[in-house]
């Protein structure tokens, strides 16, 4: 990878966190109709997981060009952290207000939250990352004395699983508690967040126990069948909301959950990358960031479906723009799997 390149896949988050960003600020500052008003801060606190994925972008980048810091080792997980723990307060704030759409808004934005920690604790496994291809490249599946310490796998292991489970049991406490509608797609469309934190522990688990050098073969089918299993189960979610409530308002957030399962199979490709190279030649490598550019425009299009919908039927307006932002997200994974592939390839 050289300089200019790495400027780009750097650019890259850093341009989608902006579009989301000011999407969303646009969308909020817009109406005051309650469909604004829970559409924009979503949108908005997206832009917080493309700066979580910036700095895992960053870490890994500066690894490969040899300009990685001492320094750099902690600035971009502290960063990373910080934001998602901003995105978590400011959910809390919304969802305290009492304002038009604050439930889904706030319970959303919350987390979304949850996910950029997930994303900051990827960014956390990744200082370490250039003694991947190492490590793979060893005959003797020994661990590195230079890696991560078991303890420190387990830490990082268990802060994502931390969130994951935070999230299911928000989703479940919301469904079991709640009594809106609201409550019904704030529950729904937190059970689809729970399984892309579920799927980022995949993630953390392979780049950190890689790093180790104590990833095995067995987990190879173990940590994709998790992200692919995500995915397929915020899939099948949102194709049942959609199905049951067809003909009540709330349908729409089947479709956020179908973005959702398509941001697990961005995901997946940075898992499935991982496993493929491991004590392996995987001449495909430099095929896998098609995955995310084609969940990207299966969000866009989806999006743009929706966006006509909403002139007929209101409830479409909302998911119509977080699909827009979700695409961002998808995208800013294409850049970290171009990352991954760049940094473990054997042309390096």
């Amino acid at each position: 990878m050289n300089h200019g390149i790495s400027i780009l896949f750097r650019a890259i988050p850093l341009t989608m966190a902006a579009f989301c960003f000011a999407y969303g600020a646009y969308i909020y500052a817009a109406g005051d109709d309650p469909s604004r008003l829970t559409a924009g801060p979503v949108v908005f606190f997206l832009g917080s997981i493309c700066v979580a994925l910036y700095c895992t972008a960053a870490t890994i980048i500066r690894q490969i060009i040899g300009t990685y810091t001492e320094a750099a080792r902690y600035i971009f997980p502290a960063i990373g952290y910080s934001v998602a723990a901003m995105t978590i307060v400011c959910g809390i704030f919304i969802l305290t207000s009492h304002a038009p759409g604050s439930i889904v808004a706030g319970h959303v934005v919350c987390g979304l939250g949850l996910i950029a920690a997930c994303v900051s604790t990827a960014a956390t496994a990744s200082t370490r990352f250039s003694l991947i291809p190492e490590n793979s490249a060893s005959s003797s599946f020994a661990v590195n004395s230079r890696g991560f310490s078991a303890g420190n796998v387990a830490t990082l292991i268990a802060i994502a699983s931390l969130a994951a489970a935070t999230a299911w049991v928000w989703g479940i406490v919301i469904l079991a508690k709640g009594t809106l509608p609201a409550h019904l797609v704030a529950g729904c469309v937190m059970f689809g967040i729970a399984c892309v934190c579920t799927s980022l522990i995949a993630l953390v688990a392979s780049i950190a126990r890689q790093a180790r050098g104590s990833y095995t073969m067995h987990e190879k089918a173990k940590w994709t069948s998790l992200v692919l299993g995500m995915g397929g189960a915020a899939f099948v979610l949102g194709i049942v909301i959609f199905i049951v409530y067809r003909h009540h308002p709330v349908n729409f957030a089947g479709f956020v959950l179908l973005g959702l399962a398509l941001i697990c199979w961005s995901i997946s490709s940075k898992v499935i990358l991982l496993a493929k190279i491991w004590h392996a030649d995987f001449p495909l490598a430099n095929r896998m960031p098609i995955i995310p550019v084609l969940t990207a425009l299966a969000c866009l299009f989806l999006a743009a479906f929706l966006f006509e919908a909403a002139g007929l039927e209101g409830k479409y307006f909302v998911p119509a723009r977080v699909l827009t932002g979700f695409g961002a997200i998808c995208f800013t994974l294409y850049s970290i799997v171009s990352i991954l592939e760049s940094g473990t390839s054997k042309r390096n």
